[in-house]
């Protein structure tokens, strides 16, 4: 819709403008460099799989970060009920916040296919691995999104919302790491809704539909989540 277009032009704008966004973009880069070349060192291989592995666990901290203002920052200001009060639903604001932090992640992404290149000149690198874990990096980062753009929705505080989204993150990757310490049903359960366990087939060069599926319903249920909590905290 041209509302949903137009208000993520603007929030990516105001995203651009922000020293902030370009601190934690150097950060992304900065780490993707030194996970990029440490591993090239070590394992002497034209792979991505321990990069993405590595860039996955940095997504704990660089999304809050991200994510923490794009609400909570509205209600600090007033201007949350004056947005909601223009020809545009919660569900609009919501999608185009969130396709803004995700229009700008891609770009870090874009600007990360530099080591794609050199792994080309490098060696001989499985094109099929590459995109496979491209394709679930950009997933995870989608659902992390999603879960940072509902913490946000949660408090005024940008700092609150920050913390918030870090827990609900954090929550998502130890489930993995205590599934197998808990009974088995349970324990199946726990692995169901691991972001990172997700990820693992793509980065061995697998496409599971079961996977996408799973991302992009974390991506709905999140946005639905922050829709309904934005609309009951402004109009309550």
């Amino acid at each position: 819709k041209v509302n949903v277009w137009h208000l993520m032009k603007k929030e990516l704008r105001s995203y651009l403008l922000s020293p902030l966004a370009w601190v934690l973009l150097a950060v992304y880069f900065a780490l993707g460099g030194y996970f990029f070349s440490g591993i090239i060192i070590i394992t002497g291989q034209a792979d991505l799989t321990g990069y993405f592995g590595n860039m996955a666990v940095t997504l704990l901290f660089l999304v809050p970060a991200l994510t923490m203002r794009l609400w909570s920052e509205e209600e600090a200001r007033g201007t949350s009920r004056f947005l909601l009060t223009a020809p545009v639903t919660v569900a609009e604001v919501v999608t185009a916040k969130f396709l803004a932090a995700f229009s700008l992640m891609l770009l870090a992404e874009l600007a990360s296919l530099v080591y794609v290149l050199i792994l080309w000149r490098l060696g001989s690198p499985d094109w099929g691995t590459v995109l496979a874990s491209y394709l679930g990096f950009t997933l995870l980062v989608a659902a992390s999104l999603a879960v940072g753009l509902f913490a946000s929705s949660l408090s005024s505080s940008q700092m609150v919302a920050g913390l918030i989204g870090f827990g609900l993150l954090l929550l998502f990757w130890v489930v993995d790491w205590i599934s197998s310490s808990v009974p088995a049903g349970l324990g199946s359960v726990l692995k169901a809704i691991s972001f990172p366990g997700h990820l693992v087939d793509f980065l061995k060069g697998l496409v599971v539909t079961n996977h996408i599926v799973f991302y992009l319903s974390a991506v709905v249920l999140f946005l639905f989540l922050a829709v309904q909590s934005i609309a009951k905290r402004t109009w309550a």
